[in-house]
């Protein structure tokens, strides 16, 4: 299960996804969310989906690794589900016993929540897929730049939020050793109640904050020696610049907006 978790890996690659602009991949992520959240009926939805099948087919990503991005999200999937299932009490009655009621409009509105949040996952896991964190730290940067002008420091919160992600990755890894360690030793991790395995769990997280810790002070340690000062005055190996195949990608993205507004307008919620 820990191996399954991709989110903050970066597979290089020579697509067109992979070519696009950081700066426009990071902001038509962002606008893909909040369109997944305006979708009211399956036909919008259904637009958002094979917008992102387009994306993830034109990236050359497999399937079943974006497949394992959504694994560790599939519990909060099934109780979200659930949830709506039980306690949405629109359209037709199906089944009814005290309190609850199983109706159709439940049914449709879990699906409709299921596939919104794997779609949300989705988006946000290409992104990281088809940029290295350098051209993502460069990007954040460079679209932050005007809070500048308030004198914050956009440069260190950007490579703050970089090195989290692309430690990420790392820290999966280390939680997979010592967890290997850990069963060597004969700890029981994956048997008993919950109580039990929170328990077990204990032995894992101290070493792995000791390590982290430790990285983080290497890290800081070796930038020192190398006499990082921050973005100021430092120049980049590639310099960011719109061209073709990025405005086609806004283009793209403003005909699913049209679409999602007429799907909206013209026709029905999900009931």
């Amino acid at each position: 299960m820990i191996k399954d978790i991709t989110i903050g890996q970066y597979f290089p690659g020579n697509s067109v996804i992979h070519k696009l602009d950081p700066r426009g991949k990071l902001v038509l992520t962002f606008v893909y969310i909040i369109l997944i959240f305006l979708c009211r009926n399956f036909a919008a939805l259904g637009v958002m989906l094979l917008y992102l099948l387009a994306v993830v087919l034109l990236s050359r990503i497999s399937l079943k690794m974006l497949a394992k991005s959504l694994k560790p999200i599939l519990l909060i999937v099934l109780i979200t589900s659930l949830l709506q299932i039980l306690y949405n009490d629109d359209g037709r009655v199906l089944w009814e016993a005290g309190r609850f009621q199983l109706t159709t409009g439940g049914i449709f509105m879990a699906i409709f929540t299921a596939v919104r949040i794997a779609a949300l996952v989705a988006a946000s896991s290409m992104l990281t897929y088809t940029t290295s964190p350098t051209l993502l730290t460069d990007a954040i940067e460079r679209l932050f730049s005007p809070l500048k002008a308030v004198h914050i420091n956009v440069h260190s919160i950007a490579m703050m939020m970089t090195i989290a992600l692309r430690f990420i990755p790392t820290l999966i890894d280390e939680v997979d050793k010592i967890m290997s360690a850990q069963k060597a030793r004969g700890a029981q991790l994956d048997t008993g109640s919950i109580l039990q395995r929170g328990k077990a769990l204990v032995p894992v997280f101290i070493p792995l904050f000791v390590n982290s810790f430790t990285r983080a002070y290497d890290l800081a340690f070796a930038m020192e020696c190398r006499c990082y000062r921050g973005g100021e005055g430092r120049t980049r190996l590639k310099v960011m610049k719109l061209r073709l195949r990025d405005y086609m990608a806004f283009l793209i993205t403003a005909l699913c907006i049209v679409a999602i507004a007429v799907s909206n307008y013209y026709l029905t919620a999900v009931i």
